[in-house]
């Protein structure tokens, strides 16, 4: 009943932030303690709670269930979502204050900072190779290993990144998503839409 009344009676001790249920503090506690006893079985990659290991457990299955009302794309996570919305109605509260490029969350903004400092701070401990951001570092350590977590159910095709199993369900999807602003034709693969552009414009 907490969410209805508005009241968020568990307090953390240590930031002093407060939350409706036990449960909530509880997961909020481990932002403090660095605790992630949730571990993705196929790529060992861990996470402080479980709902994170849900929506991290679709970029290996390619499920995407959370669909933007106003335009045909979808997401793997409630919060990839809500970032995405961002682009929509243009909210940028996240600004730079260096060269005041704003941006639609926090963690971007992060990212980008690096590109001022020039920091690095993600090394690959086998070549010594270093990046802006951890996703980087985790789709280049691939190409050491030769790991591909991402499997397509329809056909178990293995790939390294997740954007590339998402361009390759397009292969087994009917739909035609890709249409041309130029002509009246539509397309299922980004590939042959770009292809046709490139036709109108020569």
């Amino acid at each position: 009943m907490s969410p209805h009344t508005g009241k968020n009676p568990y307090k953390c001790q240590l930031c002093q932030k407060t939350f409706a249920g036990n449960w909530k503090l509880n997961t909020h506690m481990r932002t403090h303690t660095g605790e992630k006893p949730y571990n993705c079985r196929l790529c060992r990659k861990v996470f402080s709670c479980n709902s994170h290991l849900n929506s991290h457990m679709r970029t290996h299955t390619g499920e995407k269930p959370y669909k933007c009302q106003l335009c045909r794309k979808s997401f793997a996570g409630c919060g990839c979502l809500n970032r995405h919305l961002k682009t929509h109605t243009g909210e940028k509260p996240y600004k730079c204050q260096a060269c005041h490029k704003s941006f639609p969350n926090a963690s971007s903004l992060r990212c980008h900072l690096r590109s001022h400092t020039g920091e690095k701070p993600y090394i690959c401990v086998l070549c010594q190779k270093s990046f802006i951001a951890l996703s980087s570092l985790n789709v280049h350590i691939r190409t050491h290993t030769g790991v591909k977590p991402y499997m397509c159910l329809l056909c178990r095709k293995l790939f390294t990144r997740s954007d590339n199993l998402t361009k390759h369900m397009e292969t087994h999807s009917e739909e035609r998503k890709y249409a041309c602003h130029l002509c009246s034709k539509d397309f299922r693969l980004k590939n042959s839409f770009m292809r046709h552009l490139k036709g109108h414009a020569v």
